[in-house]
């Protein structure tokens, strides 16, 4: 085995599964995460089918996530007044397992830091490629050497910058902006939510953590914005003047969100690139072919690519040469199924006009008494198993569901 000292950028999903992996392969993980800590909060994020559960399974997981679950039910349509104007079913958006993305970190976390040396508060600042392997220089810390380096970074992969070029070459935006953070239930929701849509806009509050708190989500069409990331003061600026005097209960989350703990604001894009490696250097996750948030996709994609990604690389026993290669031809169908589901999501989401989002509430009215009514889940679900894993042979002894392979 060669290249077996391996640099991973980011510690959300992505990052640490393919860490675990990485470790059961034979390797040696080092994940970098801008972040100080973990990042808590965040939206719910689900699991469908069985590709997504049997690598849960086989990671060992599956309890923990199960334990965490949000048991999410249906979710009401409200008019401006929040009476409830239409329903729709908890397995048209949360898949099988449906998670809160910080509660999943956590999980992931606990599932490699005993094997995998975490670095928080830092982030690389260049890459310098030789024969033998990567120069890091960090923002921080001391340069260090790496046999590879692999983004899994998010959809404004700070990797994918420094080896592909600026993002605007690779990143498309779907014309939407997207907020969410926790706040009081004051609703009383029971694993339940509300959202409320209007032309352009879309707020939703759904309660979290077995109704001990909620989740406030807004959504509003927009072009790219010129707004610094890390600049919340503004970003909250501007969700106010979009959202102030919309209705329902937009004022009352507006003004708790001034008191989040946890506030996230993000235009809302897909990924897409010619290639996912360049020499030692490659990306998985969101940082490669994110789908969108909107997709429901990206967190199962990100668990799938970091399965295969590791995988590839114990096949060729560490050359990245051919086992990147073999990764994205792996991937590559799958990851665009991934992504057509966040394809039109967008306009849905947000119609243009009150006349569409009139249109469609009345159509998410009578579309539990259509035909196709379970059309789109299955959709889903075809998409989210379409693609056959192939069984990498693991080099420890990790007594993982009594097994030699994973």
């Amino acid at each position: 085995m060669t290249n077996r000292n391996v640099l991973i950028s980011g510690a959300s999903v992505a990052g640490p599964a393919l860490a675990y992996w990485l470790h059961r392969h034979g390797f040696t993980p080092t994940i970098v995460e801008r972040a100080p800590a973990l990042r808590d909060g965040g939206y719910a994020v689900d699991f469908r089918g069985e590709v997504h559960l049997s690598i849960l399974r086989r990671m060992g997981i599956l309890d923990d996530i199960e334990r965490a679950r949000t048991g999410m039910g249906s979710m009401s349509y409200v008019n401006r007044a929040g009476k409830p104007q239409a329903e729709m079913p908890a397995d048209l958006f949360a898949g099988d397992i449906e998670i809160l993305r910080g509660d999943l970190a956590r999980i992931l976390y606990d599932a490699t830091k005993e094997h995998t040396e975490y670095i928080f508060g830092d982030s690389i600042t260049s890459l310098t490629e030789d024969a033998h392997g990567v120069t890091v220089a960090f923002e921080r810390a001391a340069p260090r050497r790496f046999d590879l380096v692999i983004g899994a970074d998010g959809l404004h992969s700070n990797t994918r910058r420094l080896t592909f070029g600026p993002e605007e070459n690779h990143v498309r935006h779907l014309g939407v902006y997207c907020a969410i953070f926790t706040t009081d239930n004051h609703l009383g929701l029971d694993h339940t939510g509300h959202a409320y849509r209007t032309a352009n806009k879309l707020v939703v509050m759904y309660s979290a953590r077995h109704n001990t708190e909620a989740k406030a989500v807004f959504y509003f069409a927009s072009p790219i914005l010129d707004l610094d990331r890390r600049d919340v003061a503004r970003q909250q600026a501007v969700l106010a003047e979009h959202f102030t005097g919309s209705g329902w209960q937009s004022d009352r989350l507006l003004h708790d969100m001034r008191y989040a703990p946890d506030f996230y604001f993000d235009s809302v894009g897909q990924v897409h690139m010619d290639a996912w490696a360049r020499g030692r250097v490659a990306l998985v996750g969101d940082a490669a072919y994110c789908p969108s948030s909107l997709s429901g996709m990206g967190s199962g994609l990100a668990l799938v690519g970091a399965y295969v990604l590791a995988g590839e690389l114990a096949a060729a026993h560490g050359d990245h040469r051919v086992a990147f290669a073999r990764y994205e031809q792996e991937m590559r169908g799958y990851a665009a199924g991934c992504q057509k589901m966040g394809d039109g999501v967008a306009k849905l989401m947000v119609p243009s006009s009150r006349f569409l989002a009139s249109v469609l509430n009345h159509y998410y009215k009578v579309m539990p008494y259509l035909p196709g009514k379970n059309m789109a889940t299955k959709i889903a679900r075809r998409a989210a198993e379409n693609i056959t894993l192939r069984d990498y042979v693991v080099q420890d002894a990790l007594p993982r569901e009594g097994s030699s392979t994973s």
